[in-house]
């Protein structure tokens, strides 16, 4: 899809973390930050995170609810080759498709595990796929994660999940990237909540987050404007530097 229609959609992705292991806390899931950057590089805005223990009925109704309201799920986690790695299983479950060793898969982790030892039970799990995949590049492991549709089933370790990305990355379909740039200042952001919210509602398609802070002693704030359109994120941050400046602080480019 080409031209003005195109640059106007907002294509949106769901992020489902799959474990008990991070629900618990014994793993600080660092996967939403790494999913939320490359999709937005990709032109595509990460809508909404939900996080799920490794349960059958819980991924199902998660993906269900996730796939039907985005363009894009993705999720992490949950297909190593252990008993309680069941994302394969339960979204192809959910979709009402079974469960086969994908050739592709299978090849790749015997190449891989030749010299370690071989390709046993254990480790075979890691090529089921729901029926109808294609499966998405790992060169670190062999172990490769999953497209289905939509859908993407990506490892949880982050440094796997990133080169699965990189091999996804220019391959989706998306819109305009978001663009941010941030400005600062020590300033109690209620004293400023009108002069946001008045630069926001001058500039369509522009959105501002403030983000407080107390330093040495001192309440402060970073303003971080984002918008799919570099010229409208330029003038906001003029527009709320003058204002700052107007009201007596002094604004820090970059952000505090």
């Amino acid at each position: 899809m080409t031209g003005p229609e195109s640059e106007e959609r907002i294509w949106t992705a769901a992020l489902l973390v799959i474990g008990d292991e991070i629900l618990s806390g014994r793993t600080q899931d660092k996967n939403v930050a790494q999913v939320a950057t490359w999709l937005n590089l990709q032109g595509i805005r990460l809508a909404e995170v939900r996080v799920v223990a490794d349960d059958m009925d819980a991924i199902g109704e998660a993906v269900h609810q996730l796939k039907a309201r985005n363009d894009y799920l993705f999720t992490t986690g949950g297909i190593g080759p252990t008993h309680d790695d069941i994302t394969v299983d339960a979204i192809a479950r959910a979709l009402g498709v079974s469960v086969v060793i994908h050739p592709k898969a299978r090849a790749a982790l015997e190449g891989y595990y030749a010299t370690r030892g071989g390709l046993t039970d254990a480790r075979l799990r890691m090529a089921r796929v729901p029926d109808g995949a294609e499966l998405i590049e790992n060169a670190m492991s062999g172990a490769p994660g999953i497209r289905l549709g939509n859908i993407f089933i990506l490892a949880g370790v982050p440094h796997i999940a990133g080169l699965m990305l990189e091999a996804l990355s220019n391959q989706l379909e998306g819109g305009l990237p978001v663009l941010s740039r941030t400005i600062g200042c020590w300033v109690p952001e209620s004293e400023i909540a009108d002069l946001l919210r008045e630069t926001e509602r001058a500039h369509a398609g522009s959105q501002i987050g403030s983000y407080p802070f107390f330093r040495e002693g001192r309440v402060g704030a970073n303003f971080v404007v984002r918008s799919t359109d570099p010229l409208t994120v330029d003038r906001c941050i003029a527009a709320i530097g003058e204002g700052l400046v107007l009201l007596g602080y002094v604004p820090v480019v970059d952000g505090i």
